[in-house]
C-alpha cells in the first residue's frame, strides 16, 4: 500500500522472482515455492517474501525515509490509546536508528524487524474494510450504576483516511485475490466472499534466535474482513507455535478465522432473512427457554409473539404450540434440587444458590443437563453440576 500510494508501483507491474530466493549482504530471504515473473497483485495473493522484497528495497533503497514515512502517515507507529490496560507499544524503526541497518527495509517489507500487536495489525485492516477510515476499538460504550448511565463512549475515528480512495480500492482487490486464487484458498465458500493475507513467520526466542534445540518456532495467523463486497466484521486470528508441524498461515489460523466466519455469517444471515412471499412461511413461536416469568413475559411481549399461562408461578418451562407460547410453572419443593435444564446460566444459578446448593458448569448457553437430577434431595453443600449447550 505504500509503494502504491507513493505512485512507484502499481498492482499489474511484473516482478522477477527468479528461482524463489534473493540474497541482500548476508541474508537470504526465500519464497516456499517458485514464481518466476508475476504480477504485484500475485506477488501478494502468493505471499511472496522475494517479490516484497524486491518492490520495497528497489524502489525505496536511496531514501528509506520516504517508505517509514509513509507508515508512519498510516498511524501504524502510533498505539491506540485502548479503554485497556497494558497495550503493546508498536515499533518501527527510522533510517538512522540504532539498530537500522542495509537489511532493515527488506525484512521490514514482509514483516521483520517491526512489532504490532494482533489488535494494532487489525485495527489497520479494518480500516481498509472501512474504506480508508481507521476507527479506534471500543471496548466499553457506557458506564452505568444503579441503571443510570454515568458515561458514555462514542466510536472515535484514529484518522479519515489512511491512504486514497484509489489505493484502497487495489488493496482490497489483492486481499480478495488471497482467498480467491492464492495462499487462502481453501477459505472460499459458495455463500460469501472473505478478504484478507496469510501470514507465516518465525518467532525470535530473546537471546537464543529463531531456533532453540534444532526446532523453528512459527507464528500463523490470517487476518481480514466479510463479506468482502460489503464488509461487515474484521477478525484476526494469531495461533504461536502450532503443533504437529503444521504452520502456515492458511491451514493453522484461516480455519479457525473461517469457523468464526461462518458461524457468524449464517447467524447475521437467517436473523435478516425476509422471504419474498410470506405466505410461504408459516409462523411458529420460537424457543423461549425456561427461566424466571417476568423476563419471560417482558421478552414474549416485545417480539410480539402470543402466549398462555397455566401458573402464576414465579418460574416457568415454557413450550411452543404452533404460533403460541405455553408457560407452566416450575414447582419447587424445600429439601429437592429443582429443575434448572433450558434456563441460562444466570437464572440457575440465582434459583439453586437460593436454595443452598453451590454450583459448577461446563459449557455455554442453556443447561442441557444437571447432576444431581431435579427432585433428588440435598442438604447444605450439595454441588449441582451444570452442562451448558447453545
Amino acid at each position: 500500500m505504500a509503494a502504491i500510494e507513493d505512485g512507484v508501483i502499481d498492482t499489474g507491474d511484473l516482478v522477477n522472482t527468479g528461482t524463489g530466493t534473493v540474497k541482500y549482504y548476508d541474508k537470504i530471504i526465500r519464497d516456499t515455492k517458485e514464481h518466476g515473473i508475476i504480477t504485484v497483485n500475485q506477488v501478494f495473493e502468493e505471499s511472496s517474501n522475494v517479490g516484497t522484497s524486491k518492490l520495497i528495497y528497489e524502489h525505496y533503497k536511496d531514501h528509506p525515509k520516504d517508505f517509514v514515512n509513509r507508515l508512519y502517515a498510516m498511524r501504524l507507529n502510533k498505539p491506540l490509546e485502548l479503554q485497556l490496560k497494558g497495550e503493546g507499544e508498536p515499533l518501527i524503526r527510522y533510517p538512522g536508528d540504532k539498530l537500522w541497518s542495509g537489511l532493515s527495509l527488506p525484512m521490514m517489507s514482509h514483516g521483520y524487524e517491526v512489532q504490532l500487536t494482533p489488535l494494532q495489525i487489525l485495527t489497520f485492516y479494518n480500516a481498509v474494510a472501512n474504506e480508508g477510515k481507521m476507527m479506534r476499538p471500543l471496548f466499553v460504550s457506557a458506564i452505568m450504576r444503579n441503571g443510570s448511565v454515568l458515561t458514555r463512549y462514542e466510536p472515535e475515528v484514529i484518522i479519515n483516511s489512511i491512504a486514497s480512495r484509489s489505493t484502497i480500492r487495489k488493496a482490497k482487490k489483492m486481499m480478495e485475490g488471497v482467498v480467491e486464487r492464492g495462499t487462502a484458498m481453501n477459505l472460499r465458500n459458495p455463500n460469501y466472499k472473505i478478504a484478507g493475507k496469510t501470514g507465516t513467520a518465525q518467532i525470535a526466542r530473546d537471546k537464543y534466535g529463531y531456533k532453540t534445540g534444532g526446532r523453528m518456532s512459527y507464528s500463523a495467523s490470517f487476518v481480514g474482513y466479510f463479506p468482502a463486497e460489503n464488509p461487515l466484521y474484521s477478525c484476526i486470528v494469531v495461533v504461536n507455535s502450532p503443533s504437529n508441524g503444521v504452520y502456515f498461515g492458511n491451514v493453522v489460523a484461516g480455519t479457525v478465522f473461517k469457523e468464526i466466519s461462518d458461524k457468524v455469517y449464517a447467524t447475521r444471515f437467517f436473523r435478516d432473512y425476509k422471504p419474498e412471499n410470506k405466505d410461504d412461511i408459516k409462523p411458529s413461536a420460537p424457543d423461549i427457554g425456561n427461566g424466571y416469568r417476568g423476563d419471560i413475559n417482558e421478552v414474549l411481549k416485545n417480539i410480539d409473539v402470543r402466549y398462555k399461562r397455566t401458573a402464576d408461578d414465579d418460574w416457568v418451562a415454557t413450550r411452543e404450540s404452533g404460533d403460541t407460547v405455553r408457560l407452566a410453572g416450575i414447582k419447587l419443593q424445600q429439601g429437592l434440587v429443582p429443575d434448572v435444564r433450558g434456563m441460562s446460566l444466570r437464572d440457575a444459578v440465582f434459583l439453586l444458590e437460593n436454595s443452598g446448593i453451590r454450583v459448577k458448569y461446563s459449557g455455554k448457553g442453556r443447561v442441557q443437563r444437571q447432576s444431581p437430577e431435579h427432585g433428588a434431595r440435598y442438604s447444605d453443600g450439595t454441588v449441582v453440576s451444570l452442562e451448558m449447550n447453545m
